[in-house]
């Protein structure tokens, strides 16, 4: 099957083309920069140059492969509402362009708790995300529409919000958590949540909701422990009304239950996460070496 993989040389995506390539799939990848697009030919996949704001491009890579997964997204959240319209309406171009076909269309979201059966969210001013329903309008237009609902996606370089986390602790001097509050937040290794795009494409079906989940939540306080640790840092507790000044964008998101069971999904697809927890990644992450 060629499989065209937006944000293919991404954190994810380039994990999801190792899976796709090693399955025998043939990876027609979305790239940015041409530097990206020689390394994504390196990886055995082929490049097509452009973004998710270029909908000919997009049109012109979902009517050439037999599926497309879509795992770009502007991770810019000081304007993420912004960024959710970017990725609303790359979804609409590349479902117009599939329209008829009954070809996979895999998109992905982000962790909003629940079982996979739930309904995804409305989108709302705290909530502007709509790749889901983005996706699901073409189910009744002959485009088999799925998505993957993403936790903390972590190895020892990246985790998710919690990168960002990491960097307002060094540059504030302490590692911070909400104040009588428990928050949790659901994780998974890299590697295993690219394998459930590939096993959703092999066995998802129509309308699917699956979620990337290995841990349904770890504690923050925990996470912020950690960090303060390794940095060498207090670790503090910030009262819901100083979370804006102090962790800016991020404040929104201190206070969230980002937690979500991945039952459903493991006796659907099979999938069985393997991986390094969150906490045993964090306690070697290279982004809280001292220099």
């Amino acid at each position: 099957m060629r499989v065209f993989v937006t944000g293919a040389t991404g954190f994810i995506g380039q994990a999801v083309v190792r899976d796709l390539i090693d399955a025998g799939h043939e990876v027609f990848g979305l790239a940015r920069k041409p530097e990206s697009a020689a390394t994504l030919e390196e990886s055995g996949a082929r490049a097509l140059l452009g973004d998710i704001e270029d909908f000919a491009c997009l049109a012109e890579g979902a009517k050439a492969s037999d599926a497309v997964i879509h795992t770009a997204f502007i991770h810019d959240f000081t304007r993420f509402a912004e960024c959710c319209e970017a990725d609303r309406k790359a979804i609409g171009a590349l479902g117009e362009a599939m329209v008829g076909t009954d070809k996979p269309l895999i998109v992905t979201s982000g962790m909003v708790g629940g079982n996979e059966d739930n309904d995804a969210p409305t989108p709302s001013a705290s909530y502007p995300r709509a790749s889901e329903p983005a996706a699901f309008a073409f189910l009744d237009r002959g485009v088999r529409a799925m998505a993957i609902r993403l936790p903390q996606v972590h190895d020892r370089e990246k985790q998710g919000l919690i990168t960002f986390l990491i960097e307002v602790a060094k540059q504030k001097g302490e590692s911070a958590y909400m104040e009588g509050m428990d928050v949790r937040w659901a994780a998974a290794h890299r590697f295993d949540a690219a394998r459930l795009y590939l096993l959703a494409l092999e066995k998802g079906v129509a309308g699917g909701r699956y979620h990337a989940v290995a841990e349904e939540g770890v504690p923050l306080r925990e996470i912020a422990e950690i960090v303060g640790q390794r940095l060498g840092i207090p670790v503090v507790a910030k009262k819901p009304e100083e979370a804006p000044a102090h962790f800016g964008f991020l404040g929104h998101f201190m206070g969230l239950n980002l937690r979500g069971s991945s039952e459903l999904t493991r006796a659907r697809l099979g999938w069985s996460p393997t991986g390094p927890d969150l906490l045993d990644d964090l306690r070697h992450a290279t982004n809280l070496e001292l220099s």
